[in-house]
């Protein structure tokens, strides 16, 4: 494990039985408290996925880094967002939640067709939203790989985004 890793995972708060009882939830926000390891983060992303043409952040927390490495990439920040949150003219895809369904959808000119597109966001689960950002991603443009801060490896999400990207970038595992 990297130092940068150990410190990641140092910070992350673990919370029992949040939302629900027998949820474990990894709690990112104590990460926020320390400027010099935010900026380590976005450095080894930005590093990662030097040569993608966007960064599409997935709400609402796939927009804490994704803006900043696209900031630091110099390349436009698309972001995904809940249906109907949008102003303007969207492109839409519905995907299943383990308790429903629900909708993203970006701006129908937010990509450039020939623009690869790095998908961001903060934990890779079961991989439901990623591979609805990556559907929608592709409506417009290509898949120029995923970031994550964690990857939850027991539920395999990244089974369903191997099909758009082999390049599945996580900081930390558990």
């Amino acid at each position: 494990m990297s130092q940068l890793s150990r410190r990641i995972r140092d910070a992350v708060r673990d919370i029992p039985d949040f939302p629900d009882e027998g949820v474990l939830f990894r709690d990112i926000t104590p990460i926020f408290g320390q400027p010099e390891l935010c900026a380590e983060i976005i450095k080894e992303i930005s590093r990662c996925f030097a040569g993608v043409d966007a960064v599409a952040g997935i709400e609402a927390r796939g927009f804490f880094f994704g803006m900043a490495v696209a900031q630091r990439l110099g390349v436009p920040f698309v972001p995904i967002r809940k249906k109907g949150k949008l102003p303007w003219k969207t492109l839409e895809q519905s995907y299943d939640l383990e308790y429903g369904s629900a909708t993203m959808e970006i701006h129908v000119d937010a990509i450039q067709p020939t623009w690869k597109v790095l998908i961001h966001d903060d934990i890779l689960a079961t991989g439901g939203t990623a591979e609805a950002a990556a559907k929608l991603i592709e409506q417009v443009g290509i898949v120029g790989g995923f970031s994550f801060l964690m990857d939850l490896t027991v539920l395999n999400g990244i089974k369903k985004l191997l099909p758009f990207d082999r390049q599945i970038h996580s900081l930390i595992t558990y």
